[in-house]
């Protein structure tokens, strides 16, 4: 299973769980000392990631080896 990042590059996903559960708490993180700029990349970044992955998860497993 593979999706593209914003940055066009292509991720394989070989544990879905895994990346779901990566993805979660990665697009909630911020630095300490807060950062704005890079918070919010980072942010939209894996608020991206999570989204592609739930719509992912949301497809027949059939389905599942096609790019996103």
């Amino acid at each position: 299973m593979k999706i593209t990042d914003l940055n066009g590059q292509q991720i394989e996903v070989t544990d879905l769980t895994a990346a779901l559960e990566q993805a979660k708490y990665f697009k909630d993180c911020h630095h300490a000392p807060p950062d704005p700029v890079a918070d919010k990349r980072q942010q939209a970044y894996w608020t991206d990631i999570y989204n592609k992955l739930i719509v992912l998860q949301s497809k027949p497993v059939d389905k599942r080896n096609n790019k996103q």
